[in-house]
């Protein structure tokens, strides 16, 4: 498992949806300890235009257009991220560290 990879969850708590997306945010030497958890964000079909929202697509293994929302993170299990969907490129990850940076307000 790696930063900027996304996985198909099921049934993801507290959500309507049967399956949702999400991306790996965690830091790459947190992912490989022995934690059982990572802190991800939910990709939604849904784009506001928000500073903390990066599009993504077909680019990235998913089937229509939709974004990372990175004001709804989210702590999962390891064990419940097992389908693969893709990965960002490094242009993608780069929008991603910037709208983090923004929802967390560590600018400057």
């Amino acid at each position: 498992m790696k930063r900027g990879e996304l996985y198909r969850v099921t049934n993801p708590s507290s959500d309507p949806k049967k399956h949702r997306v999400f991306v790996v945010v965690s830091r790459q030497e947190l992912i490989e300890t022995h934690f059982s958890t990572v802190i991800c964000a939910p990709i939604y079909s849904v784009h506001d235009g928000l500073s903390t929202q990066v599009l993504v697509g077909i680019e990235e293994g998913l089937k229509h257009d939709s974004s990372i929302h990175c004001d709804a993170l989210m702590s999962l299990q390891k064990s419940i991220l097992t389908d693969y969907i893709g990965v960002l490129s490094p242009t993608k990850m780069q929008a991603l560290n910037r709208s983090l940076r923004i929802a967390l307000e560590l600018l400057g």
